[in-house]
């Protein structure tokens, strides 16, 4: 059977049919490199939609998989546990800042999101205190689902301003405009009617990678603290090493009430989400009003699969800590290397995420440039899916010296031809 011909009746995400009418079949991936039907490679140096943290078909992961799925594959998670959920949430407090204590479990970035707003919402009900504002940052995204995108910025959502609730943005803070942010922020907290402030520490991933100093971020969560505002962090995209450490958290010396995870948390084989939380906002829910219970979950809130699939890649995050240390270097390095070049501006890195952007016309995620850089870098044999004008690279940890020289150079060869 000719499967690819099948593709016809799919429906591809974040994909205008009519004008994207070509879709790349891929039969098998290894490490960073994936194989399509027509046996050309690509380096997959965008992991995959950024969940790709140590290699297609890691062997670690694959055999945690296997062996779970000969003990148990799925039970209810309500009323009911297992030895998978119970060691991963061991595992996240570990690895976490220490006042974490609470996971709750779902089924990827949008919905850890949705459950750390509602959390933070019905907090504020259970204690009988009506707070109706929320803060977050101009042109984030926390995900597509209906409070994600309200929480978020973006032209995908157009369709749906109407159904979205209001949501105060605010800029995000840089040496230039930090004491503006500051008044601004300090102006709608001190009406002690914010429920929650929401935000991607130190990137703004789907925005176009753009990066934020860790100090500016401190003194908001501070303020946001001094007014009992509950502070949330949505580290789906930058979780699990991809900052130079394992959480971009870790960069404050804040504390934070709320943690989303999602994406490398499986290391790129199976969905799942979590929303980790401090024993404040537990305690609210803790009582013998059962109208004061967290009334949400999934059918496959905490798969035991995908449970044992990211237990294994936590213990790998701990044994790929030089070669992360060592990409930071590497991508530094090609930063530098590019800081001539007259077509490229807005040269950046955090930890092991690079970007710039591309001198073109529009300059926004639609800008035509975007799909001419795509198909010219798969030409040459590289997965790198630009962000509007915005180019970025977050390959896999595993990624090879040689893989990413290649890269670079593929770079370097489109810019010149474009140029």
């Amino acid at each position: 059977m000719n499967w690819i011909a099948s593709d016809e009746h799919i429906w591809h995400p974040f994909t205008q049919h009519a004008i994207d009418k070509k879709t790349i079949g891929i039969v098998s991936g290894k490490d960073t490199l994936l194989f399509d039907i027509d046996n050309k490679i690509y380096i997959d140096a965008i992991s995959s939609w950024w969940v790709n943290l140590f290699g297609h078909c890691n062997e670690t992961i694959a055999a945690a998989i296997f062996a779970q799925t000969q003990k148990l594959e799925h039970t209810i998670f309500a009323g009911f546990t297992h030895e998978p959920a119970c060691k991963l949430a061991s595992k996240l407090i570990d690895i976490l800042p220490n006042n974490f204590d609470k996971v709750f479990f779902s089924d990827n970035g949008s919905t850890s999101v949705e459950v750390a707003l509602k959390m933070a919402i019905q907090y504020w009900h259970n204690k009988g205190i009506k707070k109706t504002k929320i803060i977050a940052f101009e042109n984030a995204y926390h995900g597509d689902t209906f409070g994600a995108m309200s929480v978020g910025k973006s032209a995908f959502f157009t369709a749906f301003d109407n159904w979205l609730f209001e949501v105060i943005k605010i800029p995000i803070p840089t040496h230039d405009n930090i004491d503006k942010v500051i008044d601004l922020f300090t102006t709608q907290v001190s009406t002690n009617d914010v429920v929650c402030f929401i935000f991607e520490p130190l990137i703004l991933g789907s925005a176009g990678m753009q990066m934020y100093d860790a100090k500016y971020l401190d003194l908001l969560i501070a303020i946001a603290q001094q007014h009992e505002v509950i502070c949330i962090a949505d580290e789906v995209m930058t979780g699990f090493g991809r900052t130079g450490k394992n959480f971009a958290i870790e960069y404050l010396n804040q504390p934070i009430d709320i943690i989303c995870l999602s994406k490398g948390i499986t290391g790129g084989f199976l969905p799942l989400g979590v929303t980790i939380c401090n024993t404040a906002i537990y305690d609210a829910f803790y009582s013998e009003d059962k109208m004061k219970t967290f009334f949400h979950g999934h059918s496959y809130t905490a798969n035991p699969i995908s449970c044992a699939a990211a237990c294994a890649s936590i213990d790998l995050l701990s044994t790929y800590q030089d070669r992360i240390h060592a990409l930071c270097k590497l991508q530094n390095d090609f930063l530098l290397s590019l800081s001539n070049n007259p077509i490229v501006k807005n040269i950046r890195r955090t930890g092991t995420i690079v970007a710039f952007e591309v001198n073109s016309e529009y300059e926004n995620y639609f800008d035509n440039i975007k799909q001419k850089l795509y198909i010219k870098f798969l030409n040459e044999g590289v997965l790198l899916r630009p962000l509007g004008n915005t180019v970025y690279i977050m390959p896999p940890y595993c990624i090879q010296k040689e893989e990413l020289e290649k890269i670079y150079s593929v770079i370097e060869k489109v810019l010149n031809e474009i140029n």
